[in-house]
């Protein structure tokens, strides 16, 4: 049995003990639809304990199944460009966890990296839940939730397009050959400044603003995080739901999710 049928097996496993213990748990279905592979990585919050997994490998077409308990919380990204050298020491050009491992282990993803944000049974019972591009873009991303219930604010979110193509070259991470962009960095990420990072006397809602950097990725995905204030039309929430996320999203989704809230 391979890593992924083992991480399948366990989540059945988790989703049978806690639906015999009548506690709702939540399955999280993770889909690659780019022509090349991608290692999701996945970390949960502080307090809270670990999913059955927290990175493995997804080819082109592979989905995975992970389950998550009530009160769950915390994100999920993709890796790419990731290899093993000749000390067996795995590593990934970018949404690297840095440790050196295909399983993150309680590490997170170095920037840039496109991000995909839960609190499951949150505030009233909903969960809530956001695609990021604080800390950058690295991989088209979709969250679609299944059969949950909301009002009105229960609907996909995410950020399809590429990015990487059409990232200012100041923020643009370059493949290893140098032949073409593999990420876009956020301008907090790039010139670290508290204007870009919504820091020191630039750390609240009034004082931190759109900047031109976050505008051209708000532009391209209205839907997602640009920004760290930016709540108001990126936060989504369902109660009693099963999510997807979809890695590269297929073009008929893209319209859809491309539209102003």
């Amino acid at each position: 049995m391979d890593h992924r049928q083992v991480s399948v097996f366990i989540s059945l496993l988790l989703t049978l003990h806690l639906s015999l213990s009548g506690v709702m748990a939540t399955t999280f279905t993770l889909v690659n639809k780019c022509d090349y592979t991608v290692w999701p990585g996945i970390l949960s919050n502080a307090g809270v304990s670990p999913l059955s997994t927290t990175g493995f490998v997804l080819q082109p077409g592979q989905s995975t199944p992970v389950t998550a308990a009530a009160g769950w919380g915390g994100r999920f990204w993709g890796r790419t460009l990731c290899s093993q050298d000749s000390t067996g020491k795995f590593s990934c050009v970018t949404g690297d966890c840095g440790s050196g491992k295909l399983e993150c282990s309680g590490n997170g993803a170095t920037p840039p990296a496109t991000l995909a944000e839960f609190t499951l049974d949150g505030s009233g019972g909903l969960d809530f839940f956001d695609v990021s591009l604080v800390d950058g873009y690295n991989v088209p991303m979709l969250v679609a939730p299944s059969g949950g219930s909301g009002a009105g604010n229960c609907t996909a979110t995410g950020c399809v397009g590429d990015l990487n193509g059409a990232c200012p070259s100041e923020l643009r991470v370059m493949s290893e050959d140098g032949k073409q962009g593999v990420a876009c960095k956020s301008a907090c990420e790039a010139f670290g400044s508290p204007q870009y990072c919504c820091s020191g006397a630039y750390g609240t809602p009034d004082t931190c603003k759109p900047s031109s950097y976050s505008q051209i990725f708000k532009s391209a995905c209205p839907r997602a995080y640009s920004y760290a204030y930016d709540d108001k039309t990126s936060t989504f929430t369902c109660a009693n739901a099963d999510y997807t996320i979809t890695f590269c999203p297929a073009p008929s989704t893209r319209l859809v999710i491309s539209k102003t809230p």
